[in-house]
This record gives structure tokens, C-alpha cells and sequence, in this order.
């Protein structure tokens, strides 16, 4: 009897469901010094009045900020923390999607932001996530997120602030390739280390990446 093939989106939104408010607990135990200054970056280059999109939002950890000059959108598969995210910011705009398949019109936003959400894509699906957002992006709009620092073909931790949850990612090298070959280019690209309060150093590849003009 063959087995059925591994779910790895429902893994991820019933595991973040799961976690429900204990996952805001956990962002706080953690020093923000990375995220700061990454955020910092993103509001430097976003225009009062921008369209703004933001990926894998959770329970809107970055919404406030991002959502106080922009007409903003929150993505996310995990129905708990959108909710979440809807109290914290009963202001903004949150849709519940997979947005590695889901549709924009073309040129709908000025910047695409995520945190922490794209080491949960497997590795065939990133190069054409990638590909939709270029499109989704104005000229001279940009994608603005963190991405896994090292190669992983994908895998189930089975106990990740104790619920299961998938992850994957590239090495940086590659992570810049394909963001040259969909037509990006690179305005940052550093990886940096950060403490987490239950694992330790962890390392995560950092990038803005520029649409060009038509």
C-alpha cells in the first residue's frame, strides 16, 4: 500500500493554528535586534501612500508598523494567527492564502515584504514564487525578506516549539541566483545571526531586491 504524500502547507498552517497565541509569546522571549533593523530598511523605502503586501503575516507582529503610511495587505495560510493579526490591527487588511499560488493583478504593490515565512517553502516552489511576485511589483518596487541560509531539500521537525512544522531552504549563493535570473536586483543581501531564547544562533539570509524600470 503506497503512502500518502506528505501535506507540507497543511503541516504548516495546522502547526501555526496550533500554536495560536504561544507563538506571539515566543517572538517576544526572542531579542529583535535583526528584525529591527531589517524593518528599519523596508520603512526607509516605502512611500507614504505605498501599496504594501506582506507575506506570511502571522499574528501581525510587523502589520502596525507597516500598515501606519501604506494601504496595506496581510497574507497567511494559519487561520488562528490571522485572527490574531485582525485584533492587533483591526485597521489593515488580512487574507487568508497560499501565496505561492495565489493571484494579484500585475503592478498591484510597491513592496512585498516577509519575515520568516520563505523557509517554509520548499525549494521548487521558490524560483516561481519569486516569478510571481516580480510580476505583482510596480517598477522600481521591491521585494524586501528573510530567506533560510543553508541548503535543505526539506524537512519535518516534529517538534518545533512543540507542534511539527516543515522547513527548507538554499544556501545564500543560490537564493541570489534566482532572484537575479526572475530579473531582481540586489540591494541587500547579508546574512546574519541572531539568538533564539530555545535554540540558540540561528542564521538567516536577508535581502532586498529592486524591480527595475520598464
Amino acid at each position: 500500500m503506497m503512502e500518502e504524500p506528505v501535506d507540507r502547507k497543511r503541516i504548516v498552517a495546522e502547526g501555526y493554528d496550533r500554536l495560536g497565541p504561544a507563538f506571539s509569546a515566543w517572538e517576544a522571549e526572542n531579542p529583535p535586534a535583526v528584525r529591527t533593523w531589517f524593518l528599519g530598511e523596508v520603512l526607509a523605502r516605502l512611500r507614504e501612500g505605498s501599496d504594501v503586501l506582506e507575506l506570511g503575516c502571522g499574528p501581525g507582529t510587523a502589520a502596525t508598523e507597516l500598515s501606519a503610511r501604506s494601504a496595506y495587505v496581510g497574507v497567511d495560510l494559519s487561520r488562528v494567527q490571522l485572527s490574531i493579526a485582525r485584533r492587533r490591527v483591526p485597521g489593515a487588511r488580512f487574507v487568508r492564502a497560499d501565496f505561492t499560488t495565489m493571484i494579484f493583478r500585475p503592478a498591484s504593490f510597491d513592496g512585498v515584504v516577509a519575515f520568516y515565512v520563505f523557509n517554509h517553502v520548499p525549494q521548487e516552489e521558490l524560483g516561481p514564487t519569486f516569478g510571481r511576485v516580480f510580476g505583482w511589483l510596480r517598477p522600481r518596487g521591491r521585494l524586501m525578506l528573510s530567506l533560510g541560509a543553508s541548503d535543505s531539500a526539506g524537512a519535518i521537525e516534529e517538534e518545533w516549539l512543540g507542534v511539527p512544522m516543515f522547513f527548507a531552504g538554499f544556501a545564500p549563493e543560490t537564493n541570489e541566483r534566482l532572484l537575479r535570473e526572475t530579473g531582481f536586483h540586489l540591494e541587500i543581501s547579508e546574512v546574519r545571526e541572531e539568538m533564539e531564547a530555545r535554540y540558540g544562533v540561528v542564521r538567516f539570509h536577508w535581502v532586498i531586491a529592486r524591480k527595475p524600470d520598464d
